[in-house]
């Protein structure tokens, strides 16, 4: 007989959400080898790419695109402008919203750090094989 205190079975190994952390959580500490040795924390590689994509975006843009909080993207945006890789203006569109670029020196630490990315998608889509699109679209199912 079931006592009330008894708890539903519950295999976390094969729980999604775990398995997609645990895997993103892997990957993301791969990569990082690749950025960390140019002095980037995980939130300014994110701004750093988003910005290398971009002519000039806005905070809240890039908070919206890179899954950060406004505080972290602001504190990423400040060590790099201290480091010379981002400038900031005033953005073109809303001149309430601070935009931000890479600098020179920003595109040529892009320059350096982007192939390396590249390296490591083609790495993960090798491993996949096929499966590699069916992933992208279980994604894409997911996020809806």
């Amino acid at each position: 007989m079931a006592r009330s205190t008894d708890l539903p079975r519950f295999d976390l190994a094969h729980f999604l959400p775990y398995r997609l952390s645990q895997v993103a959580n892997q990957l993301s500490c791969e990569l990082q080898a690749s950025y960390e040795d140019a002095g980037l924390t995980t939130a300014q590689w994110r701004v750093m790419v988003h910005l290398s994509q971009s002519e000039s975006v806005s905070v809240r843009d890039i908070e919206q695109q890179v899954s950060l909080e406004k505080s972290k993207v602001s504190r990423a945006a400040a060590h790099l402008q201290q480091r010379g890789l981002v400038g900031k203006g005033v953005d073109r569109s809303d001149g309430r919203l601070v935009a931000l670029r890479l600098t020179d020196a920003g595109r040529e630490l892009m320059a350096q750090l982007l192939p390396k990315a590249i390296a490591f998608q083609s790495m993960l889509e090798a491993k996949l094989g096929a499966e590699a699109e069916n992933l992208h679209r279980a994604i894409d199912t997911l996020q809806g």
